[in-house]
């Protein structure tokens, strides 16, 4: 028995070099290029810097800054309601899309590929597309004066009331065709005896969809509610090519502020202080509807 333990033990230590090397190297490339700078952002927003002489340690004046900041805070509501709506549009979008193009019929593929192309074109590029659509003297607004609703004809990225809007609508249209393909991904790997067993029992089509469809893609919420939350936060070339974050901040969000703060008023160690915030921002999202999906999976 004791030469089995002595062998046991033997054949654990003997972890091949190989393994070794394909953990370790990751984990260096990840903490280099990831953990480091992350370490170092956070010791920056503790500072005063001006990316040119030394920095100057503050400590929390920065994040206090914040409290009294008008323009912090309307950028936090902006970037809260673009969460929301960027978030919840998509994912509805994006699912409605999935359910509707999942068969196999004739000129699908043509239809996935038409809604999916957005997402391969520069979103610079789709935001100078859309921005000439919705100048005062263009296609949207002939749209609406030829249908008769003249009345509703503004310059859409100039009026502070509707800025935050307009800008969304560029950043939806490209990323719902990305959650479309996440959700289609989602739909095939669901059993089809899942379905036959819920026709036998009289489901409906939609108790099918609640019963059956939104269960088995709770895996797939997971990576949707990701990519989104992530996306959101950082949506910054969208904006700024539209707006840059105006008329009157009115369109401003936390990352169109780092950036105007870190380049333009060179104050890098109050940008760095914001890049903190919408990182715990994103990670509080994140863990808190993971750690819900794993309570409900465990009961």
């Amino acid at each position: 028995m004791a030469t089995l333990s002595a062998a046991v033990r033997a054949g654990r230590r003997r972890v091949p070099p190989v393994l070794i090397a394909f953990l370790l190297v990751p984990l260096a490339v990840e903490a280099f290029w990831v953990f480091w700078p992350a370490l170092q952002g956070f010791y920056i927003s503790l500072t005063n810097w001006d990316g040119v002489s030394p920095p100057r340690w503050v400590g929390f004046g920065n994040y206090a800054e914040m409290f009294g900041d008008p323009i912090f805070w309307t950028a936090t509501i902006n970037t809260l309601l673009w969460l929301v709506l960027f978030g919840g549009l998509s994912a509805l979008g994006g699912l409605g899309l999935a359910l509707l193009l999942q068969q196999e019929r004739r000129g699908v593929g043509f239809y996935r590929a038409a809604l999916f192309t957005p997402v391969v074109f520069s979103l610079v590029a789709t935001s100078l597309i859309w921005q000439v659509l919705l100048q005062p003297d263009g296609l949207v607004n002939d749209l609406l004066g030829a249908v008769g609703l003249g009345g509703w004809q503004r310059s859409w990225l100039a009026d502070p009331d509707t800025a935050i809007y307009a800008v969304l609508l560029p950043a939806l249209w490209r990323q719902i065709g990305y959650v479309m393909v996440l959700y289609l991904a989602g739909l095939k790997g669901i059993d089809p005896s899942l379905y036959e067993a819920a026709k036998l029992d009289g489901a409906t089509r939609t108790q099918q969809l609640r019963f059956v469809t939104l269960p088995q893609l709770r895996s797939v919420n997971s990576v949707v509610l990701s990519v989104i939350v992530i996306d959101s936060l950082r949506s910054f070339d969208v904006v700024w090519s539209m707006t840059k974050g105006g008329p009157y901040h009115s369109s401003e969000l936390l990352s169109t502020y780092m950036y105007a703060t870190a380049f333009q008023s060179l104050r890098l160690g109050y940008a760095s202080a914001l890049a903190v915030i919408i990182f715990l921002l994103a990670f509080g999202v994140i863990v808190t509807y993971l750690v819900r999906v794993f309570r409900e999976d465990n009961h």
